[in-house]
């Protein structure tokens, strides 16, 4: 059988029922996009087409991977920087193709294109999804970490960088006449604020005048993002391709929800984002907390247990009541009361369409993706609720039992022995902290409430909480699904 021709340009004529409009000027690259992962082809950039569809403007993306994955980056560019975008649902499937990627580098072989195209004046914006771990941050202050060894060698050769805060240092030195605004759409708490932190600190360990300037001059907006976004499959470039009747090596699966909310803060301009959909609001943090503690909390809870109990997907996860029962429960009583900044929200609202979301049988969101690095996920996700449930004097046992699952998903184990793989930047550390335990409940609480970069000092002290994970780790020895049965 021959092969479907592969996806490029010249294919576009033939694909109008697959494209968000039949008119379409090739826009001038007007975006840098560190880290162009499923999760920004299927969010931002499509968002951004959509709203040059809708007002025009030269907002075309230039895609930087910062992983040396030069086989994304020829397979993007082999297609000319086209994919697709396929939404499943309980309804079916749609296919879209996706344009607005104009350009795709890879570090560290393109560092020279990369550095020419973020010294041209008409890049407005550098955004980010690099994952929590990408901004190499101190957990404790905020700042950079000055022991990462990235960060030590960025630091020893400022001019040929590889790390977020590197690279966005040296491009900006250049562009102090024009700056570019530095859009962070990860998961970290006030995200524009912690950009900012993490850019300056490094700055001033090179030039203390540098980063005064970067905290004066340049916007750094926060933003929420939330789409659920599966790894690719070889099913979905089979189904891609057969939708298009185009090769598609690069085509990213997702739910059909999505949203962004954005704090409108563009010195140098912006696509009209708010013609797609999108939320252009004054400030992000009720959204935001919302968002990290609601959904991301307990898609982590979700995750851990999971992979302890054998259950691969989120939707046959939440397909069992006992883990359905526990999640509402846990977003009601204990998530729920923190958020209570958030007066336009109607989090019960939120909390039943999150659990409809987690139920698509169509996404098959794998457990073992969401609960890679943890100790960049636990803090802002689960232990922000906990500290305040602590100040409050609340009690947080189902928030307890998520962190617990954690700990005892450390030992590479599932409950009836099957093997997984632990990834995080911190994955020696923890598991040597978690096997030494030896299963007892106090010896693993206490081995990785030492973990400084997870616990903070005042939370690792707390009695009440460390009480709180050996109750739960005891019962989650009689095996996952005991405990959520018993936590329900």
């Amino acid at each position: 059988m021959t092969p479907a021709p592969r996806l490029t340009r010249h294919a576009l004529p033939k694909l109008t029922a697959h494209l968000l409009s039949p008119g379409w000027r090739e826009p001038d690259i007007g975006i840098v996009h560190l880290g162009i992962g499923n999760f920004h082809r299927a969010h931002q950039a499509l968002y951004t087409e959509q709203a040059v569809a809708a007002a025009g403007g030269d907002w075309g993306i230039c895609g930087v991977t910062l992983k040396a994955d030069t086989g994304k980056r020829d397979a993007l560019a082999a297609q000319h920087g086209l994919y697709s975008i396929v939404e499943r649902g309980r309804d079916g499937e749609r296919v879209t193709v996706a344009r607005i990627v104009r350009e795709v580098l890879a570090l560290p072989d393109d560092r020279a294109p990369l550095f020419e195209r973020l010294a041209d004046p008409r890049v407005r914006i550098v955004s980010l999804t690099v994952t929590e771990k990408g901004y190499c941050r101190d957990p404790e202050t905020g700042d950079v970490d000055p022991g990462h060894p990235d960060i030590a060698h960025d630091l020893a050769h400022p001019d040929a960088p590889s790390t977020v805060p590197g690279i966005l240092v040296a491009a900006l030195r250049r562009r102090m006449a024009d700056p570019f605004t530095v859009l962070c759409c990860d998961n970290l708490a006030h995200n524009g604020a912690a950009t900012r932190q993490v850019v300056a600190s490094y700055a001033r360990a090179l030039d203390p005048s540098m980063a005064d300037w970067i905290v004066e001059n340049v916007a750094f907006p926060s933003t929420m993002v939330d789409r659920i976004v599966p790894a690719t499959t070889e099913a979905d470039r089979e189904s891609a391709s057969a939708a298009l009747g185009y090769t598609d090596l690069m085509p990213v699966p997702c739910e059909p929800f999505r949203q962004w909310v954005v704090e409108d803060r563009f010195p140098g301009g912006r696509p009209a984002w708010e013609k797609a959909g999108v939320q252009m609001v004054e400030d992000v943090t009720p959204f935001e907390l919302a968002k990290l503690r609601m959904l991301n909390g307990t898609h982590s809870t979700i995750a851990y247990l999971s992979m302890l109990a054998g259950i691969e997907t989120v939707d046959a996860a939440i397909g069992e009541k006992p883990i359905r029962q526990l999640i509402h429960a846990m977003m009601t009583e204990e998530i729920a009361p923190t958020l209570s900044g958030a007066p336009s929200l109607d989090l019960h609202a939120y909390r039943d369409a999150l659990l409809q979301r987690y139920a698509n049988p169509a996404l098959k969101h794998r457990c073992a993706q969401i609960a890679m690095d943890g100790s960049q996920k636990i803090p802002p996700r689960l232990l922000g609720p906990i500290a305040e449930r602590l100040a409050a004097g609340q009690p947080f046992p189902r928030l307890a039992l998520a962190v617990a699952a954690w700990m005892r998903f450390l030992r590479g184990r599932a409950d009836d022995g099957a093997p997984y793989e632990i990834s995080d930047p911190l994955a020696a550390r923890l598991t040597h902290a978690a096997l030494a335990a030896a299963d007892t409940p106090e010896a693993l609480a206490d081995g990785l409430l030492g973990i400084r970069e997870v616990f903070p000092e005042a939370l690792a002290g707390n009695r009440v909480l460390r009480d709180a994970l050996v109750r739960a780790l005891s019962v989650l020895r009689e095996g996952a699904r005991h405990a959520i049965q018993a936590s329900a």
